[in-house]
């Protein structure tokens, strides 16, 4: 008992002091917005067809099935052409956003609007992908996926920096933000938009009320540094919600890799280890078929892919408790998928699977990953070019004001003002 009590009070602290996971919560952030970003700017040709007035699957079919269902979908509250030109052109914005960074909690509200406006208008339109995006747009809400690789925690390390300098910081687009949300999320209730299952209303109404309370408190307690008992019970009860949701994200992963294998034990082509060979004679996932029939015209090589893919898909779960074999077996998936893309034609598929593979990349990776694009964003002509300048006048700036022999010792003032340009301050961000 005496040994257990400690392990529990180790394991709460941890769970309530800090959002786990960031650098795990911003790659799945960063690939499912460009997943449906490059879906929505790939089918813009197509988006009339498939999910605007010209659909097949028309206006009055999609109001009796989510009269049945309850889905959410704001493409049902009118039917015009120009209502869903905002829809999806909100969709795409909010995708480049969250991708960026920008005000993460809220572009993820849009994001998920988005995402469940076009998929349940048109349930028919999709490869398996689109249930994946579905389910994760609606878990990245519940997620602080902004704390690290994005705009957010770069204006948070500035906000920092000013406090430090004795600056006053005032955030004036978040509270803007917010009334104009609010604003709009009031009108539709009233006018009924809302009324279908409760869950997404709810979530809703409870982020938006949530954040203005967050905005309050923080207004409160100075400046929004972040002191006082209010607001340290909230940033715990967002890091609850915030490991709460990553721990789902986690399982719901497993699930899918789990059942997808035991499926497929139960069939009679995977378990004669013929599984692989026809859907790549299939002309709808044989988009490059000199390539379907590389692969398919050895039986050895069929095989091994066959029962290779079931192995890998109910092992993985279980490899979760041992890092090297979990890792390998990660790659492998990856690659699995990258090699589903192309072959098989279906690249959002894949790129959804991988983004959602990425929580359990280890984090030594990702920050050697965020150290590599930080440093190749510094080797960019233009802010070489930024960062020398900077520096010129920092130096000049420097001699101006601290005139004769001591302008060296003092000089280190001139030099602070160009610390942004520094990669080393610039990597900051990546480990916030």
């Amino acid at each position: 008992m005496n040994r257990v009590l400690p392990a529990v009070t180790r394991g709460i602290a941890r769970v309530t002091g800090a959002a786990l996971g960031p650098f795990q919560t911003a790659v799945i952030r960063i690939g499912f917005s460009a997943t449906w970003l490059l879906f929505l700017l790939r089918e813009l040709p197509h988006r009339h067809e498939l999910y605007g007035p010209e659909s097949p699957w028309g206006h009055d079919l999609a109001e009796q099935l989510i009269a049945d269902n309850g889905a959410f979908t704001a493409l049902m509250w009118s039917d015009g052409r120009a209502w869903f030109e905002i829809v999806y052109a909100l969709a795409i914005l909010s995708s480049v956003l969250l991708l960026l960074g920008w005000r993460t909690r809220t572009m993820s509200v849009l994001f998920m609007v988005g995402v469940l406006s076009l998929q349940n208008r048109s349930v028919f339109m999709g490869d398996g992908g689109d249930n994946v995006l579905h389910l994760m747009s609606i878990y990245l809400v519940l997620t602080r996926c902004g704390r690290v690789w994005s705009l957010d925690a770069r204006r948070a390390r500035r906000a920092d920096e000013a406090r430090a300098r004795g600056e006053r910081v005032a955030d004036r687009v978040g509270p803007v933000l917010w009334c104009v949300l609010g604003f709009l999320l009031l009108t539709v209730t009233l006018a009924g938009g809302l009324d279908g299952d409760w869950f997404v209303p709810a979530l809703l109404w409870t982020v938006w009320v949530a954040q203005g309370l967050w905005w309050a408190v923080g207004r409160g307690t100075g400046n929004g540094v972040g002191n006082g008992q209010p607001r340290i019970l909230l940033d715990v009860v967002a890091n609850v919600v915030h490991n709460g949701a990553l721990v789902v994200i986690m399982a719901e992963a497993c699930l899918i890799y789990a059942t997808a294998g035991w499926y497929k034990i139960q069939g009679s082509r995977w378990q004669d280890g013929t599984a692989v060979y026809y859907p790549l004679h299939l002309d709808y996932f044989s988009p490059w078929p000199a390539l379907s029939d590389a692969l398919s015209s050895s039986g050895t090589m069929v095989m091994l892919i066959t029962y290779g893919t079931v192995v890998v898909q109910v092992a993985f779960p279980f490899t979760l408790f041992n890092r090297r074999v979990k890792n390998v077996l990660l790659a492998v998936m990856m690659t699995e998928h990258a090699v589903i893309a192309v072959v098989l034609g279906l690249p959002f598929f894949s790129l959804a699977m991988i983004a959602a593979d990425a929580v359990f990349l280890p984090t030594s990776f990702l920050r050697r990953l965020g150290g590599w694009a930080a440093r190749g964003r510094d080797r960019l002509p233009g802010r070489l070019a930024g960062r020398r300048a900077r520096a010129k006048q920092a130096g000049a700036g420097g001699a101006a004001a601290v005139p004769g022999p001591r302008a060296g010792s003092d000089g280190t003032a001139g030099a602070g003002a160009g610390d942004e340009g520094d990669p080393r301050r610039a990597h900051v961000g990546f480990r916030a």
